[in-house]
C-alpha cells in the first residue's frame, strides 16, 4: 500500500479521496529534526512552506517517490537534487490564485481608504476624536482609472488583472514570455455573460515609469527585484503590493522610500525574514501588512487538499 505522510496537514476532502483511491494517509506534524527517522516508511510527503525537504533528509528516504507542496514555489524544497533522485516534485500552483488575487485588493482598499490606519484609531480614540479622526483619513483615493503593473503574469497575475479590469483600472502586465495573454473574464452565476480579451504585455522599465500601483507575482530568484534603483524609477506616490514572495523587494529600500514619500504606501503579505519580519516595516504607518495568508482561504485550501490528491493518483496511475 502506498504510504503518504502530510505532514503540513491536507484538507479533509483531498484526504478522503486518497483514502478512497486505496493509500493510507497519515495526518500528523511531524517535527523537521524528526523526519529523517520518520519519513523512510513513505513513500509520498506532502507540505505547505513550514517543512524543509534537503537534502540530507532526502537520502535518508530511498522509498520516497512523490514530494508534493500544496502551493506555489520550491522555497522549501531541494528540487533538482531530488530529481536526481528519482524522486517527483509537484507543487498545485492552480489552486489559491483566487484566494492570492483577492487578498493584493484586500491590501490595495485598505491602503487606498486608510483602512489599515483607522481600524486601529477607532477602538481607542473614535468615541472622542472623532472628527479629528475623520479629518485624517478622509484623503484616501479610488483605484478606479489607476495604472496597475502586474509583474509576472500566470494564474495569480491573471486573476489580479481580472478583478483589475472590472474595477475599471487600466492592467499592464510584465511578463517575457509572451507578447499578449487572453483573458476570459466570466460574470459568476450569469448564464452566457462572458468576455474575451487580449492584452498586451509591457516591459519593467515602462512600468516602473507609468505605474500608480504595481503588484508583484514572481518566484523569488535569490536576490531583490525591486531594489532602491527599481524604486526610483517609479513615479513619486507609488503603492506596491508584494504577495508573492519575501526577498522580491529589498526592505531597507522600501522603508526608505516609505519614509521618504516616494513610495505612498504598499501592503505586504511576505517578507525576508519569516517568521521574523523586521518589525519597523510591520510598524509603519503606511503599510498594510498580513502573515503570509494569500491561500489561506478555506476554498484554497480545498482546492489545494484536492490538486494534490490529483496529482499523487495521477502518478501512480489509480
Amino acid at each position: 500500500m502506498i504510504r503518504i505522510l502530510a505532514n503540513d496537514g491536507i484538507h479533509e476532502d483531498g484526504k478522503l479521496l486518497l483514502e478512497e483511491a486505496g493509500y493510507e494517509v497519515d495526518v500528523m506534524k511531524v517535527a523537521q529534526e524528526d523526519l529523517p527517522n520518520v519519513l523512510p516508511d513513505y513513500d509520498v510527503i506532502i507540505v505547505r512552506s513550514a517543512t524543509k525537504i534537503d537534502k540530507t533528509l532526502i537520502d535518508k528516504c530511498p522509498n520516497l517517490k512523490v514530494i508534493i507542496r500544496g502551493g506555489v514555489g520550491y522555497g522549501n524544497i531541494e528540487v533538482e537534487y531530488a530529481k536526481g533522485k528519482g524522486v517527483e516534485v509537484m507543487t498545485t500552483p492552480e489552486a489559491s490564485s483566487i484566494s492570492v488575487a483577492e487578498l493584493v485588493f484586500g491590501h490595495l482598499f485598505s491602503v487606498a481608504r486608510n483602512l489599515h490606519q483607522s481600524n486601529q484609531a477607532m477602538p481607542t480614540r473614535g468615541a472622542t476624536e472623532f472628527k479629528e479622526l475623520k479629518r485624517s483619513y478622509s484623503e484616501g483615493f479610488e483605484l478606479e482609472g489607476r495604472k496597475l503593473a502586474i509583474i509576472g503574469f500566470g494564474r495569480v497575475g491573471q486573476e489580479v488583472a481580472k478583478k483589475a479590469i472590472g474595477l475599471g483600472m487600466k492592467i499592464m502586465p510584465v511578463d517575457y514570455a509572451f507578447e499578449s495573454v487572453k483573458l476570459e473574464l466570466n460574470i459568476y452565476n450569469q448564464d452566457n455573460m462572458s468576455l474575451n480579451i487580449e492584452v498586451p504585455t509591457y516591459t519593467l522599465e515602462e512600468v516602473l515609469e507609468e505605474a500608480d500601483i504595481i503588484t508583484l507575482h514572481v518566484p523569488y530568484g535569490g536576490k531583490a527585484m525591486i531594489t532602491e534603483t527599481e524604486i526610483q524609477e517609479m513615479k513619486n506616490g507609488v503603492v506596491i503590493v508584494n504577495a508573492a514572495r519575501g526577498g522580491i523587494i529589498d526592505e531597507t529600500a522600501l522603508l526608505a522610500a516609505l519614509n521618504s514619500g516616494k513610495v505612498r504606501a504598499a501592503g505586504i503579505d511576505v517578507y525576508e525574514n519569516e517568521p521574523t519580519p523586521n518589525a519597523e516595516l510591520l510598524k509603519h504607518e503606511n503599510v498594510s501588512v498580513s502573515p503570509h495568508i494569500g491561500a489561506s482561504t478555506l476554498e484554497a485550501q480545498r482546492r489545494v487538499g484536492l490538486a494534490v490528491a490529483d496529482k499523487v493518483i495521477a502518478f501512480f496511475g489509480h
